[in-house]
């Protein structure tokens, strides 16, 4: 899939980037936090997350203010604000109504335009979210993490990629803590984690109408499964499914744990992988990881820089659904084809 990335314009003036993937009915994804919607297409297992919901339907994403491909605007994160962005890129979705994933911070978003905006929204996603934002962390551990980010951010961002994806392999870590630091500036990326503390949604949910689906990992370090439990509970007739795993990153460990629920509440059809189709250029990447070769090594091979042959592997292993280099050299010595 290729997404195609547009602009659309607040009524104050705020420019927001958007990305759009698939074809078919509307899938509004409000992310969490900070963004980069190029950066993310980049990143192999994300990729895979999205390509995943967009497979039958059209997913729409967008960078708010200040991040990724959305520049500044000047005007202090609110939630107000999270909502007037929200009505700018819902309104290329045309007049009928769609669906809105909300993961994270996004989650609380989503919540208060499905209880502001009820005849937009067909049906509800709510993933990693919870009611309110004090209630995720002790208070000392919130202005720590704050502090860090704000006089530290490659060392901030080090630390809430641990928290975050723990559940991940080592490569996806270090490319993720390289993703955040060039999503945003250290003083933005403190004001919206600020705003992500503050914010709460307890007296809204009663307000939802649309059918809706709370997702969460048990164990996750970031939010609290209890949260996830007041969610469900405050919204009207919300189904709560509880997923194993750690991480607060959807795409992060099991992302297809993730994905099959969301399509199968969305009226998507599931998703049917065929293992080890791999394109021809894959497959001779493939062949040389089976022989031991590094990425290095398999650059200077296919005459293409090191950073092109590290995203290869890492597509190929996403792919195949593996963990390791070495479950794709065993894969391709199953088939035959050394």
């Amino acid at each position: 899939m290729q997404q195609r990335i547009g602009r659309v314009t607040t009524a104050d003036g705020t420019e927001v980037a958007y990305a759009s993937v698939g074809a078919g009915r509307p899938i509004l994804y409000v992310s969490g936090w900070i963004s980069h919607l190029q950066l993310t297409w980049e990143l192999p297992d994300e990729r895979a997350f999205y390509e995943s919901l967009a497979n039958g339907a059209r997913l729409v994403r967008y960078d708010r203010a200040g991040c990724g491909l959305s520049p500044s605007s000047g005007r202090a994160p609110s939630l107000a604000y999270e909502l007037e962005q929200l009505a700018a890129v819902a309104d290329i979705s045309g007049p009928a109504s769609f669906d809105v994933v909300g993961t994270s911070m996004g989650a609380l978003v989503a919540v208060a335009w499905a209880a502001k905006r009820p005849e937009t929204v067909r049906r509800l996603v709510l993933y990693g979210g919870w009611v309110k934002g004090e209630n995720i962390s002790p208070e000392s551990a919130r202005e720590h993490v704050l502090g860090l980010v704000e006089s530290h951010w490659g060392l901030g961002a080090d630390v809430l990629t641990d928290i975050f994806a723990p559940d991940a392999t080592s490569a996806m870590r270090k490319d993720f803590g390289r993703y955040q630091r060039a999503s945003s500036s250290a003083a933005t990326a403190r004001s919206l984690l600020a705003l992500s503390y503050e914010l709460d949604v307890s007296d809204l949910l009663a307000e939802v109408e649309a059918p809706t689906l709370v997702l969460h990992r048990d164990h996750d370090r970031a939010a609290p499964v209890s949260e996830a439990a007041a969610l469900a509970t405050g919204i009207p007739d919300a189904t709560l499914v509880v997923l194993p795993g750690r991480s607060h990153l959807p795409y992060a460990g099991d992302a297809q744990s993730v994905v099959a629920p969301i399509r199968r509440f969305l009226g998507l059809p599931a998703l049917r992988r065929a293992p080890g189709s791999l394109t021809p250029r894959q497959m001779l990447v493939a062949a040389l990881v089976s022989e031991g070769c590094t990425n290095r090594e398999i650059a200077a091979r296919l005459g293409i820089d090191e950073r092109s042959a590290e995203g290869h592997v890492e597509r190929i292993r996403v792919g195949l659904g593996f963990t390791s280099r070495a479950q794709i050299a065993a894969w391709f010595a199953a088939q035959g084809a050394g």
